[in-house]
């Protein structure tokens, strides 16, 4: 589903990702854990089409097509999606209003016929009610106000009412609490699929413990170091990452 070969990027005369080599194939949960700093977050608004950085070098492939030279949008319509560490506030904006105006531009972008209001209204029901988001959360200004854990939900209903092909998980456990955190894992697993593929990006364990990957890697100096099971994650959680800087890229 998403291949990345020699990716190399920088902001200004920085280079951050020297190097990234990933492979992650449909059906499958892929962990991407590292210190800060390493890389991490970069690669997914890499892969997202943020604008600031500049890609140097290497290729990115979605399902086969290249998306390096596509807007943002146009990803999205390609079936990327990430899902933001911090989701910002829209004042003004109605969450409902939000999420009926980014499905029908996305079925605009494909060139199928926009949803039809009870067809979205059951959409949304159905959706909100596996991630214990209620109509009233919905009528309120996108995520003005709201929760560490509401704004990481209404995240997932995104998610959920989107379809994605490829799903980023960009730090989704920063500021959530343990019943947040499980709730949140919850919707996430409930959209695992064999024709949709993950990446989950986290400093911690403890959501791999709700959201198990099939394989976790290591980042280290804008590189992945190591790769290996989901019993990567508990060494890192006892040990640490001092073991893996400085590592040659794997």
């Amino acid at each position: 589903m998403l291949e990345i070969h020699n990716l190399h990027v920088r902001i200004e005369e920085r280079e951050i990702l020297k190097g990234v080599n990933l492979t992650i194939p449909k059906g499958e949960v892929h962990a991407i854990m590292g210190r800060n700093g390493s890389g991490k977050s970069t690669l997914s608004h890499v892969l997202a089409g943020k604008e600031e950085y500049e890609v140097t070098d290497g290729q990115v492939l979605l399902d086969g097509v290249d998306i390096l030279g596509m807007e943002p949008s146009e990803r999205a319509v390609a079936g990327l999606f990430l899902a933001f560490q911090y989701p910002i506030e829209i004042p003004g904006v109605a969450t409902m209003t939000f999420l009926k105006a980014a499905l029908n531009a996305q079925r605009k972008g494909r060139g199928e016929a926009e949803i039809s209001t009870p067809d979205f209204m059951r959409a949304v029901k159905e959706a909100g009610r596996a991630l214990n988001v209620d109509s009233e959360m919905l009528k309120r200004a996108l995520n003005v106000g709201f929760s560490g854990g509401e704004k990481k939900r209404a995240e997932i209903l995104q998610m959920a009412l989107l379809k994605p092909k490829m799903c980023i998980l960009d730090e989704t456990d920063s500021g959530l609490d343990i019943d947040a955190l499980k709730l949140v894992s919850d919707g996430v697993n409930a959209l695992r699929s064999p024709g949709r593929a993950m990446l989950v990006i986290t400093h911690y364990q403890r959501l791999l413990n709700h959201i198990v990957p099939d394989v976790v890697h290591v980042f280290a100096d804008g590189r992945v170091v190591e790769s290996g099971g989901k019993d990567l994650a508990l060494e890192l959680e006892a040990k640490g990452y001092a073991g893996f800087d400085g590592e040659k890229a794997a």
